[in-house]
């Protein structure tokens, strides 16, 4: 059997284990892992495939980028793994396909997140790889020069893409002096500045075992799990600098910005004030836009939008829940002539959601769809693992798989129409990018 050949087998043997579907008791089955050094992870043991899965963050995401130089958190993900320690770009990436290792790495505005799937004969080759990754990155400059040339073609390209221009506008208007309203990957003036050093500098103040979660899922017991939590992150500073991140509300509601963009369809993104995480209203917040937007086929904006009218191919609304701000943000694409008529309709909807709330048919679909749907997030080991997470991200306890469906449960009708009157109080702000007919940019308010 050539080395190819076996390369080939191996990486087919980690998708489908990967993909293999678990019981969903096991997803409850939550240990929680103490290594010898303190690191702290949730494990859920699971010997019926031969896969291990391991998920992590650190606080801190893109809002620790430097403010004149937004991206170096997009590029520093992005090298962790184009060599580390002694071995370089091309090393590193063979050490990966020889061993069927899968290394993820990306930065969100709030964290910095990885992620390692190995099939548990490599386990160790997979964890030193990832130690590697984590600890001892190189940056080296000819791996930057080739990561910032990438960076800097998707930049480009995105000047002309009206998804990414709607995307950028409304959230620099959003949050204009905060660093939500900086580009996760950077821009075409910031990203050629980045050095070696601004990643380095970045790794050793937000990479550090102070604010890290674990979630591993897979073949590996509580006993082998404690000294690898260790082997892997324990050489990270136990503290970091993360610069204060000040709370922040959305900006300029009430306003439409219109960018002219010679496209046949227009993008249109809206958004206002949303609930945090925290909030007690939050998981009857989350049924309400389901009920408006957040339902796929099923959501009243769909319904009037597209099954109705036609004017569109999807539009949607999704509740985003920040560390210092709180969103209710949606959008859609239609073609130039549509666009007013299919802004006009997602506002009205809004505003009869407000006043009217759902009915009770609507609320009692919406609940049982929500809680029949909860076990699709846990039917893999990598689901299971994202999902144990980002539990551990939101600081919704342990229990929180056991209970998440009676809290789905016990909203009432009068908790829904409380909750949407919230959701649109303060109005939204809206970006369109095309050339809409009969639309035009209004400022705050008119």
């Amino acid at each position: 059997m050539t080395m190819q050949f076996t390369k080939l087998v191996a990486g087919a043997a980690l998708l489908l284990a990967a993909a293999a579907p678990l019981a969903p008791a096991q997803a409850n089955k939550i240990e929680v892992v103490k290594s010898p050094g303190g690191i702290e992870a949730w494990l859920v043991r699971d010997t019926t495939i031969p896969l291990v899965a391991v998920t992590f963050a650190f606080t801190g995401g893109a809002n620790q980028d430097p403010e004149v130089k937004p991206g170096v958190s997009y590029l520093t993900a992005a090298l962790l793994d184009d060599g580390a320690g002694e071995l370089d770009a091309k090393a590193f990436q063979q050490r990966l396909e020889e061993n069927a290792v899968q290394l993820r790495f990306s930065s969100g505005r709030d964290n910095f997140q990885g992620s390692l799937t190995v099939l548990r004969d490599n386990l160790d080759q997979g964890l030193d790889l990832l130690r590697l990754a984590v600890t001892q990155p190189r940056f080296d400059n000819d791996a930057l020069e080739r990561v910032r040339a990438q960076a800097v073609s998707a930049l480009r390209r995105e000047t002309t893409n009206p998804n990414s221009i709607s995307n950028r506008v409304w959230w620099k208007t959003a949050f204009p002096s905060h660093p939500y309203g900086r580009p996760t990957n950077g821009t075409l003036e910031s990203v050629p500045t980045i050095t070696g050093d601004d990643l380095r500098e970045y790794h050793s103040r937000v990479l550090t075992r102070g604010t890290l979660k674990v979630a591993v899922v897979g073949d590996i017991d509580a006993k082998t799990l404690g000294p690898a939590l260790d082997r892997v992150f324990g050489a990270l500073p136990a503290k970091g600098q993360l610069n204060p991140l000040p709370a922040a509300r959305i900006q300029d509601v009430g306003r439409r910005i219109v960018i002219d963009l010679d496209v046949p369809q227009a993008v249109l993104s809206f958004g206002g004030q949303g609930l945090a995480r925290k909030d007690p209203d939050f998981i009857p917040a989350f049924v309400v836009n389901h009920i408006l937007g957040g339902g796929s086929f099923s959501s009243r904006l769909y319904t009037e939008v597209r099954e109705k009218r036609g004017l569109a191919y999807g539009v949607s609304s999704y509740l985003l829940p920040l560390d210092r701000a709180a969103l209710f943000t949606g959008g859609t694409q239609t073609s130039n002539d549509s666009a007013g008529e299919a802004l006009k309709l997602i506002e009205a909807e809004i505003r009869r959601m407000a006043s009217e709330g759902p009915t009770e048919k609507e609320l009692a679909e919406a609940k049982d769809y929500l809680k029949g749907s909860f076990p699709l997030r846990f039917d893999t080991s990598t689901k299971i693992a994202s999902q144990l997470l980002q539990i551990q991200i939101d600081d919704l306890g342990i229990d929180y798989i056991d209970k998440r469906n009676s809290l789905i449960d016990a909203v009432t009708l009068e908790d829904a129409r409380r909750v949407a009157k919230r959701l649109a109080h303060g109005g939204m702000l809206v970006t369109v990018v095309g050339r809409p007919k009969d639309l035009t940019s209004n400022e705050t308010g008119k």
